[in-house]
């Protein structure tokens, strides 16, 4: 099992148009290593046969199709949980975190497949996803199944975030990090009751958002016009871009003195100039791309590939995340090999072979040795070593006797001058 997922792992960097190319022989686009590791049936078998739950219990949940019992993750749930544990289990994260969605490719009819029109991946699963800012590890991710009920009845932004911050696992005084999907004011003050800071965009709509039409910026409003209203421990700020940005905090002030450049059009020329920028607005630009790191450092070297399955689709991408992960640990402590160089090593333990490809035979390797070393004894000169000739027994069917073997073969050869089996054996080569 090592030596496939290695193999899988290796496809990943080796990429192909199909499978079966992979095993394709006599041709100048052929890679050898797949064939030396495992027939391309065993492979297939393997892949058909790939379960993360037991089948005999797989057919009862089906059963339950329908009914409130139903699990739609059944399939998936084991590895799932295993490979949740140990994100948690491992690593311990730095203070800002970002909480965004995350789409694995995929077009098969579960009910659980997503349509994101503004994703670039826009059909397959949903994931929400808690990553690190800092160095894009993932932290705790849950699949989204599509269902309309919700344990604490406040949504399912709500529900998202709040599922994956263990306050028992992480502690808290973290920062976290949202967009205008998960914001909300009920939100942010849980969080910072649970003693977690928050920080996103916001929509007007949202239910408790303030609505002061005094206190609110026009489309007429200069570049770099601040609004803000504190209720609590929250701070509602609207500043002015080359469009209207809301953001909610429970962090920081409305203004710190923070400031960004952009370049304006001023009497028909282009120039650089300096505005004021809230400190919500700031932070969130620099701590909230923690998901889309993860994803970018996972789609370097995806695994995805198409399949005849959807749970296999999920299994590959928590290879994906195992990969990752290790990756983001080992640059961490150690920080010395890049994200090629550590794929190319992982593959190479997993299949148990050594990286560096073995000397290719070339013709001034095959030359012809005594078969045994020679003895001082001049008796045993001419009969030391000899062994029948490979060639004359497969030819000619005769047995004849040798003391002449291929240095790079390894087998007995015959050389005289009425029989030159050695030239006759390496005349393809």
């Amino acid at each position: 099992m090592y030596r496939y997922i290695g193999l899988v792992f290796y496809m990943a960097m080796v990429k192909m148009s199909s499978i079966s190319d992979y095993w394709r022989q006599s041709s100048v686009f052929s890679v050898p290593f797949p064939a030396t590791l495992m027939p391309r049936d065993r492979y297939r078998t393997i892949s058909w046969n790939v379960h993360m739950s037991h089948p005999d219990e797989d057919k009862v949940n089906d059963r339950k199709r329908g009914t409130a019992e139903h699990d739609r993750l059944f399939r998936i749930k084991p590895l799932m949980d295993t490979i949740r544990q140990a994100c948690k289990a491992i690593y311990h994260p730095r203070k800002n975190l970002a909480v965004d969605e995350r789409m694995v490719a995929c077009k098969a009819h579960t009910g659980m497949t997503q349509y994101m029109k503004a994703k670039p991946t826009k059909w397959g699963f949903k994931l929400f996803v808690l990553a690190d800012s800092s160095n894009g590890y993932t932290l705790d991710f849950s699949v989204y199944t599509g269902k309309n009920n919700f344990p604490t009845g406040h949504g399912l932004s709500y529900d998202a975030v709040t599922s994956l911050l263990d306050r028992t696992l992480l502690g808290s005084g973290y920062h976290v990090y949202m967009d205008n999907f998960y914001t909300s004011p009920k939100l942010l003050k849980d969080l910072f009751a649970m003693k977690f800071g928050a920080c996103g965009t916001y929509r007007d709509n949202r239910k408790d958002c303030p609505r002061n039409a005094a206190n609110s910026l026009s489309k007429k409003s200069a570049r770099g016009s601040i609004r803000w209203i504190r209720d609590g421990p929250l701070v509602f700020v609207k500043w002015m871009d080359t469009r209207e940005v809301s953001v909610c905090s429970t962090i920081h002030s409305a203004h710190s003195g923070d400031s960004v450049q952009r370049r304006v059009k001023s009497q028909g020329t282009w120039r650089t100039k300096t505005f004021p920028c809230p400190a919500p607005v700031t932070a969130y630009n620099k701590h909230m791309g923690g998901v889309d790191l993860s994803d970018q450092l996972i789609q370097y070297y995806t695994t995805q590939h198409k399949t005849m399955k959807w749970y296999r689709k999920i299994f590959l991408h928590f290879l994906d995340i195992a990969a990752t992960n290790s990756f983001i640990l080992h640059k961490e402590l150690h920080g010395n090999m890049s994200h090629k160089e550590f794929m190319e090593q992982l593959v190479t333990e997993l299949c148990g072979v050594s990286q560096k490809a073995a000397r290719k035979r070339t013709s001034s390797d095959h030359v012809p040795v005594p078969g045994a070393e020679l003895t001082s004894d001049g008796r045993n000169v001419a009969t030391a070593g000899r062994r029948n000739c490979v060639h004359c027994k497969e030819v000619r069917g005769k047995k004849q006797l040798t003391p002449w073997k291929c240095q790079a073969c390894g087998v007995h050869l015959c050389l005289q001058l009425n029989r030159n089996c050695f030239q006759e054996w390496h005349k393809d080569e």
